[in-house]
Protein backbone atom coordinates (compact mmCIF):
# COMPACT_ATOMS: atom_id res chain seq x y z
CA UNK A 1 0.00 0.00 0.00
CA UNK A 2 1.35 3.43 -0.91
CA UNK A 3 0.52 6.25 1.46
CA UNK A 4 2.92 8.95 0.27
CA UNK A 5 2.18 11.81 -2.07
CA UNK A 6 4.51 14.38 -3.59
CA UNK A 7 3.53 18.02 -3.11
CA UNK A 8 5.16 21.42 -3.28
CA UNK A 9 5.59 23.52 -0.14
CA UNK A 10 7.16 26.97 -0.47
CA UNK A 11 8.47 26.01 -3.89
CA UNK A 12 10.18 22.84 -2.61
CA UNK A 13 9.22 19.20 -3.14
CA UNK A 14 7.58 17.65 -0.10
CA UNK A 15 6.51 14.14 0.78
CA UNK A 16 3.25 13.78 2.67
CA UNK A 17 2.11 10.64 4.47
CA UNK A 18 -1.28 10.23 6.12
CA UNK A 19 -2.24 7.37 8.35
CA UNK A 20 -5.35 6.76 10.41
CA UNK A 21 -4.36 4.80 13.47
CA UNK A 22 -6.68 2.98 15.91
CA UNK A 23 -4.91 4.46 18.94
CA UNK A 24 -5.59 7.56 21.05
CA UNK A 25 -3.79 10.74 20.05
CA UNK A 26 -1.85 10.75 23.33
CA UNK A 27 -0.43 7.29 22.58
CA UNK A 28 0.60 8.31 19.06
CA UNK A 29 2.13 11.52 20.43
CA UNK A 30 4.40 9.46 22.69
CA UNK A 31 5.44 7.30 19.74
CA UNK A 32 6.47 10.34 17.68
CA UNK A 33 8.05 12.44 20.43
CA UNK A 34 9.70 10.19 23.05
CA UNK A 35 13.22 9.01 22.09
CA UNK A 36 12.76 5.50 23.54
CA UNK A 37 9.62 5.10 21.41
CA UNK A 38 11.12 6.61 18.24
CA UNK A 39 14.03 4.19 18.26
CA UNK A 40 11.56 1.29 17.92
CA UNK A 41 10.19 2.40 14.53
CA UNK A 42 11.74 5.65 13.23
CA UNK A 43 15.03 5.71 11.26
CA UNK A 44 16.90 7.57 14.02
CA UNK A 45 15.96 8.28 17.60
CA UNK A 46 16.39 11.97 18.27
CA UNK A 47 17.74 12.62 21.75
CA UNK A 48 15.38 15.50 22.44
CA UNK A 49 12.89 16.69 25.02
CA UNK A 50 11.44 18.07 22.49
CA UNK A 51 11.23 21.82 23.07
CA UNK A 52 11.20 24.73 20.59
CA UNK A 53 14.74 25.87 19.80
CA UNK A 54 16.29 22.68 21.14
CA UNK A 55 19.10 21.27 18.99
CA UNK A 56 19.86 17.57 18.68
CA UNK A 57 22.16 15.25 16.79
CA UNK A 58 21.30 12.01 15.06
CA UNK A 59 23.10 9.98 12.42
CA UNK A 60 25.91 12.55 12.26
CA UNK A 61 23.68 15.54 11.44
CA UNK A 62 22.22 18.33 13.53
CA UNK A 63 18.58 19.24 13.87
CA UNK A 64 16.51 21.85 15.62
CA UNK A 65 13.01 21.57 17.04
CA UNK A 66 10.93 24.42 15.59
CA UNK A 67 7.40 23.78 16.93
CA UNK A 68 5.88 21.74 19.74
CA UNK A 69 2.17 21.71 20.52
CA UNK A 70 1.48 18.47 22.44
CA UNK A 71 -0.24 16.27 21.43
CA UNK A 72 -0.96 17.89 18.06
CA UNK A 73 2.17 19.17 16.31
CA UNK A 74 5.89 18.51 16.33
CA UNK A 75 8.12 20.13 13.71
CA UNK A 76 11.87 20.24 13.25
CA UNK A 77 14.65 20.81 10.76
CA UNK A 78 17.29 18.17 10.25
CA UNK A 79 20.25 18.45 7.92
CA UNK A 80 18.57 21.51 6.40
CA UNK A 81 15.29 19.75 5.59
CA UNK A 82 11.91 20.35 7.22
CA UNK A 83 9.86 17.63 8.97
CA UNK A 84 6.60 17.62 10.89
CA UNK A 85 4.05 15.40 12.57
CA UNK A 86 0.50 16.67 12.85
CA UNK A 87 -1.91 14.60 14.92
CA UNK A 88 -5.66 14.99 15.26
CA UNK A 89 -8.38 12.88 16.82
CA UNK A 90 -10.21 10.79 14.24
CA UNK A 91 -13.21 8.61 15.08
CA UNK A 92 -11.88 6.13 17.68
CA UNK A 93 -8.25 6.86 16.94
CA UNK A 94 -5.85 9.38 15.52
CA UNK A 95 -4.97 10.79 12.12
CA UNK A 96 -1.25 11.30 11.63
CA UNK A 97 0.12 13.53 8.88
CA UNK A 98 3.87 13.48 8.33
CA UNK A 99 5.57 15.98 6.03
CA UNK A 100 9.18 15.86 4.85
CA UNK A 101 10.31 18.76 2.67
CA UNK A 102 13.11 17.29 0.58
CA UNK A 103 16.03 18.90 -1.22
CA UNK A 104 15.97 16.83 -4.38
CA UNK A 105 12.81 15.83 -6.25
CA UNK A 106 14.85 13.26 -8.18
CA UNK A 107 15.33 11.31 -4.93
CA UNK A 108 11.69 11.55 -3.89
CA UNK A 109 10.81 7.94 -4.82
CA UNK A 110 13.76 6.59 -2.86
CA UNK A 111 12.93 8.77 0.15
CA UNK A 112 9.21 7.97 0.03
CA UNK A 113 9.96 4.25 -0.10
CA UNK A 114 12.17 4.56 2.95
CA UNK A 115 9.45 6.41 4.85
CA UNK A 116 6.92 3.79 3.78
CA UNK A 117 9.13 1.10 5.30
CA UNK A 118 9.53 2.97 8.57
CA UNK A 119 5.85 3.85 8.85
CA UNK A 120 5.03 0.16 8.35
CA UNK A 121 6.64 -0.33 11.78
CA UNK A 122 4.59 2.35 13.58
CA UNK A 123 1.20 0.67 13.98
CA UNK A 124 2.70 -2.64 15.15
CA UNK A 125 4.85 -0.67 17.60
CA UNK A 126 1.76 1.09 18.94
CA UNK A 127 0.19 -2.35 19.43
CA UNK A 128 3.23 -3.58 21.39
CA UNK A 129 4.88 -5.56 18.60
CA UNK A 130 8.24 -5.00 17.00
CA UNK A 131 8.87 -5.23 13.27
CA UNK A 132 12.52 -5.54 12.32
CA UNK A 133 14.06 -3.08 9.95
CA UNK A 134 14.79 -5.99 7.62
CA UNK A 135 11.13 -7.09 7.58
CA UNK A 136 9.96 -3.50 7.11
CA UNK A 137 12.15 -3.13 4.03
CA UNK A 138 10.94 -6.35 2.42
CA UNK A 139 9.36 -5.44 -0.90
CA UNK A 140 11.39 -2.20 -1.08
CA UNK A 141 12.24 -2.68 -4.77
CA UNK A 142 8.65 -3.05 -5.94
CA UNK A 143 7.46 -0.15 -3.78
CA UNK A 144 10.29 2.03 -5.06
CA UNK A 145 9.43 1.31 -8.68
CA UNK A 146 5.78 2.23 -8.04
CA UNK A 147 6.74 5.49 -6.31
CA UNK A 148 9.14 6.38 -9.14
CA UNK A 149 6.35 5.83 -11.65
CA UNK A 150 3.78 7.74 -9.57
CA UNK A 151 6.12 10.71 -9.04
CA UNK A 152 7.48 10.67 -12.60
CA UNK A 153 11.12 10.37 -11.54
CA UNK A 154 13.98 8.18 -12.76
CA UNK A 155 14.18 5.05 -10.56
CA UNK A 156 17.93 4.59 -11.22
CA UNK A 157 19.22 6.59 -8.19
CA UNK A 158 17.11 4.51 -5.80
CA UNK A 159 18.18 1.30 -7.48
CA UNK A 160 21.85 2.30 -7.11
CA UNK A 161 21.30 3.26 -3.45
CA UNK A 162 19.71 -0.09 -2.63
CA UNK A 163 22.36 -2.00 -4.56
CA UNK A 164 25.13 -0.17 -2.69
CA UNK A 165 23.54 -1.18 0.61
CA UNK A 166 23.50 -4.78 -0.59
CA UNK A 167 26.98 -4.54 -2.10
CA UNK A 168 25.73 -4.92 -5.70
CA UNK A 169 26.22 -2.85 -8.83
CA UNK A 170 22.74 -1.33 -9.08
CA UNK A 171 22.03 -2.58 -12.59
CA UNK A 172 18.81 -4.32 -11.64
CA UNK A 173 15.95 -3.46 -9.35
CA UNK A 174 16.68 -3.18 -5.65
CA UNK A 175 15.31 -5.63 -3.16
Amino acid sequence: MMHGTLETIDGRPALRFERTLPFPIERVWRAVSVPAELEKWFPAAADWTPAPGETFEAAGATGEVTEVDPPHRLAWTFAGQLYSFDLSPHEDGCRLVFIHVVDDRDLSAQTATGWEAYFSRLEPHLAGKDVSEEDAHEGWAEMHERYAERFGVDPAPGRRFAAALRGGDGAGAAS
